[in-house]
């Protein structure tokens, strides 16, 4: 969510946007931090940016931002 509101912020000059941003990344933060409580570092980073990518692509691709096709479908769903 962080990703899509950094875009949709302007640089951050658009003010909800910009709110949703900080909001979304103070809590993905939190959500890897508290992965880290069980899991090594990487590997709570690796899941931490694959979940980010894939779920960014998906909501993209339902509001419309981003063109679906097959291959990005099965790209981002492993």
């Amino acid at each position: 969510m962080w990703a899509t509101a950094l875009g949709k912020s302007e640089g951050l000059t658009r003010l909800w946007p910009t709110v949703v941003f900080f909001i979304a990344i103070l809590a993905s933060m939190a959500r890897l931090g508290f992965a880290m409580r069980e899991l090594p570092l990487g590997t709570s980073y690796a899941v931490w940016v694959g979940i980010g990518a894939v779920l960014t692509v998906v909501y993209a691709m339902a509001t419309g931002d981003e063109a679906v096709s097959a291959l990005k479908v099965l790209c981002s769903s492993r």
